[in-house]
């Protein structure tokens, strides 16, 4: 069964791009949701046109682009063993695609970054595009939905709908790097907000060092 990540139009494409590359690496499936203004932003971020028509070639030129922005970072597979997509796309506009209905069986969803109107559509059960209604789906099969909000500030109306995602059983992850595991670069930041996004939804990845309660540590050399 796949993992369903949405990508919304919040500032934070690489928080994206880390958590399906490390999706990619721990073996899972992913069914990706790119809305509307999500391609936007990642235009902005990244230089890249998001096309539905092109979304392969699209998709292994943002995964292969680091947090600084440099082209071919990484080198990522979008296929499985015997050769078939471990990614399948589904368009925003697809109310009809296999994650808006809850017999189509999946692991969960991720959505990052999450925008306050993201959050908020979600919270009040909108489902005005197939981001929000898999998310709603989600919810109502009791699967883990991880909300991964990038905003800053937040007013009462938005943490009132972080709430009410809370008490509906989704996980809310703010777009919060930490410092502790001996960031040297953007990526580590980038890569310990993946990190504990993919904690929440019980994924395991090698993307930061954890805490092991010794002080100073973030400072040393890796093992």
């Amino acid at each position: 069964m796949p993992w369903i990540v949405g990508v919304s139009g919040a500032s934070g494409t690489p928080y994206a791009a880390a958590v399906l590359r490390a999706l990619l690496a721990a073996g899972e499936s992913v069914d990706l949701v790119v809305s509307r203004a999500s391609r936007l932003t990642l235009l902005d971020e990244t230089g890249i046109s998001f096309r539905d028509a092109h979304w392969r070639d699209d998709l292994r030129e943002w995964l292969a682009r680091g947090a600084d922005g440099k082209p071919g970072t990484f080198d990522v597979d979008l296929e499985g063993e015997g050769g078939g997509d471990r990614v399948r796309y589904w368009a925003a506009g697809d109310l009809a695609a296999g994650p808006s209905s809850g017999s189509y069986a999946t692991k969960g969803m991720l959505i990052v970054p999450a925008s306050t109107a993201c959050v908020a559509g979600v919270a009040l059960g909108l489902s005005k595009d197939l981001l929000q209604r898999a998310a709603s789906v989600t919810l109502k099969e009791r699967r883990p939905l991880v909300v991964a909000v990038r905003e800053t500030p937040l007013n009462g109306q938005t943490l009132r709908h972080l709430v009410a995602l809370d008490e509906a059983g989704a996980s809310v992850v703010p777009a919060s790097p930490a410092f502790y595991a001996g960031a040297t670069h953007i990526q580590d930041l980038v890569d310990f907000v993946a990190g504990r996004v993919l904690d929440a939804a019980g994924v395991g990845h090698g993307l930061y060092r954890r805490w092991k309660g010794e002080i100073g540590g973030g400072s040393r050399p890796p093992a």
